[in-house]
C-alpha cells in the first residue's frame, strides 16, 4: 500500500497515512513509524525520477564521487534535492546490492550498474524521454 501510494504521488502525505490506518485498523503513528523507517518512502514530495546513488565504499572506489558530481552538475541540484520542476531528486542509498558492478544507482525501479560520468547524461535522457503522454497521466495521478 505505501509503495504504491509513493508511486502514485511521489510522497506519502499524513492524510494518506491516516486512511491507510483506518483501512487496516491500526493507528496512524503506527503508518508513520514505517515510513519514517525506510529511506525509500518519504512524507516530502520527491521527482517523477528518484535516483539513488549507492555510497558504499566499493562504489565510492569504483568512482562514486565524479557520477554524483556530474549528477549534481547536470540536473543543477545537490544530493537531498528535487528540482525546481519536480522531475528529478538526487539521493543517497546506503547498498544497492551491485558491488561488485560499481558504481550503481537505481532510477525509480531501474538499476544501472559500472556507471561513468560519461553515461550520466544518457541515463537522464532516457528519463526524459518517458515524459511524453505518460508523465501528463501521471502529473494527474500526482495532483490527487
Amino acid at each position: 500500500m505505501l509503495q504504491e501510494m509513493q508511486r502514485r504521488h511521489y510522497r506519502i502525505s499524513e492524510y494518506c497515512m491516516q486512511v491507510i490506518a483506518d483501512l487496516l485498523d491500526i493507528h496512524p503513528v503506527e503508518v508513520h513509524s514505517v515510513v519514517s523507517f525506510y529511506s525509500f518512502l518519504d512524507e516530502s514530495s520527491q521527482g517523477q525520477f528518484v535516483i539513488r546513488l549507492c555510497q558504499t565504499i566499493t562504489c565510492d572506489m569504483a568512482g562514486k564521487s565524479d557520477v554524483a558530481r556530474q549528477l549534481e552538475n547536470d540536473l543543477g541540484i545537490g544530493f537531498g534535492e528535487t528540482t525546481p520542476d519536480g522531475k528529478f531528486s538526487l539521493q543517497w542509498a546506503n547498498c544497492l546490492g551491485m558491488c561488485d558492478q560499481g558504481p550503481a544507482l537505481l532510477v525509480n525501479e531501474d538499476v544501472y550498474t559500472r556507471v561513468t560520468p560519461e553515461a550520466v547524461n544518457a541515463i537522464l535522457e532516457e528519463c526524459r524521454g518517458k515524459f511524453g503522454v505518460h508523465a501528463l497521466t501521471e502529473e494527474k495521478e500526482h495532483q490527487l
